[in-house]
């Protein structure tokens, strides 16, 4: 903890910037992590309950399980097939399609802002960088011979600090832009599980009801 409070304190002014990237990075993944959360569900419990209740006529019952959970995106998707299942298959499909699309924008917002976080965080610790060794070298220049190593001592830990801040923001964005991108691919493959599965339960709905 120690060492972390001297290298910022070495960095100079532009470390409270990357500082305030990092805060913002960090933001991003909170939210990120809490708006897909609250788009995930137990897919497996939640076609078994739907295809229950569909099997046994129970069509109206199946559209109210799918609106307690209608923050989740795969409970959109079906909830938009089973509403319309008894207008037509061309009117079931594009209601199905639509609601998958209106699903998709907040599965991928915010989707490259880390790993452009992440870029920024870098080039702010080497513009610091860059400060630090134009400032050592001009001290250096002016001070008296027993000063002079002491002040390239004090530059290049200021350039180093940056450099070391900047980096280590870079490579947490990076990893956590990896995670958040994983679960949205996840959640997007489940969208598109569940826009196949609910067009087959209107064909079975429909078929049924033509019998």
């Amino acid at each position: 903890m120690d060492f972390a409070i001297k290298m910022f304190q070495d960095g100079g002014n532009l470390m409270y910037v990357n500082l305030a990237v990092a805060v913002f990075g960090l933001a991003v993944v909170v939210e990120r992590f809490l708006s897909l959360n609250k788009l995930r569900i137990n897919e497996v419990d939640f076609f078994k309950e739907i295809e229950a209740q569909v099997k046994a006529g129970n069509i109206e019952r199946a559209v109210a399980i799918c609106a307690k959970s209608n923050s989740a995106a795969v409970a959109q998707v079906v909830k938009a097939g089973l509403a319309t299942a008894t207008k037509g298959r061309i009117a079931a499909s594009g209601a199905i399609d639509e609601a998958a699309a209106d699903a998709m924008p907040a599965i991928t917002k915010r989707a490259g802002v880390l790993f452009g976080i992440a870029n920024l965080a870098t080039l702010i610790g080497l513009v610091g960088t860059v400060f630090g060794l134009i400032e050592s070298f001009e001290s250096i220049s002016l001070a008296a011979p027993d000063k002079k190593s002491e002040m390239l001592t004090s530059g290049i830990a200021h350039a180093m600090s940056n450099t070391a801040f900047g980096l280590s923001i870079a490579m947490t964005c990076v990893l956590f832009h990896m995670i958040v991108s994983g679960q949205a691919r996840g959640l997007m493959q489940a969208v598109e599980r569940a826009v196949v599965r609910t067009e087959n339960l209107v064909h079975r709905i429909q078929h049924g009801s033509e019998a």
